[in-house]
């Protein structure tokens, strides 16, 4: 039930349950060591308030923004929130880049009483402006994220005309360096070939990374994780 009418639930200064939503586009070792610590910047900024009890966080690794229904994290705290286990969440990357997506989760959430604090544009959606905020940042949000893409793809164009290799590397088995082609990396090949051996026997995509780890295999940036 929603007591949004109710002056004592719009006080921002009551006991509240808190969680946190955060998203990264890729797996990139920089970006997650940058979204943890957004994560912990936004946990010790709520030491600061007594009155937020913080229960949770939910955060997406290596999954697009466009769609929230293919983003597992969000779904699962959407599903938490029906249960009613928290009633403020606070977003730190973009709650969704997909307009429709934003108000209809958002909604949802107010209806059953839950708060939603965008921090970069300082909205909290139980204000009296601030779904009309929320539509214009969202559809500047969604705006962005399609120039970002048509950029990406026609420097692609570009690259392939040019007869260019496109990317920085980083892909596992392969070695490059700048204006040369790929070569075979052996002790990468050898990880390579574990996988697919793997694979082929039957083991699911986490349990060979837990595999992997075991056996210390590097990533193609050079870490076990």
């Amino acid at each position: 039930m929603y007591y949004g009418t109710n002056p004592l639930f719009l006080d921002k200064n009551r006991p509240r349950k808190v969680v946190f939503y955060g998203r990264v586009s890729t797996e990139h070792e920089a970006q997650l060591s940058a979204l943890e610590n957004q994560m912990q910047w936004y946990e010790d900024t709520a030491k600061r308030f007594p009155n937020w009890e913080v229960v949770g966080r939910y955060i997406d690794e290596g999954i697009t923004g466009t769609q929230a229904k293919k983003r597992p994290s969000f779904m699962r705290m959407i599903a938490d929130a029906e249960k009613g286990m928290f009633d403020l969440t606070r977003e730190v990357c973009r709650f969704a880049r997909n307009t429709v997506d934003t108000l209809i989760y958002t909604r949802a959430l107010k209806g059953r009483g839950i708060e939603v604090f965008f921090v970069d544009d300082n909205i909290w959606t139980m204000d009296g402006d601030g779904e009309l905020r929320l539509t214009i940042m969202a559809t500047l949000a969604q705006e962005e994220s399609r120039k970002v893409s048509e950029r990406v793809r026609a420097g692609q164009r570009i690259s392939r005309a040019n007869k260019q290799l496109y990317g920085s590397g980083n892909i596992l088995g392969y070695d490059r360096k700048p204006g040369e082609t790929y070569t075979i990396n052996p002790e990468q090949a050898e990880t390579v070939r574990m996988i697919y051996d793997l694979y082929e026997e039957g083991y699911g995509t986490l349990k060979i990374a837990k595999i992997l780890m075991e056996r210390k295999r590097l990533t193609a940036t050079g870490t076990t994780k």
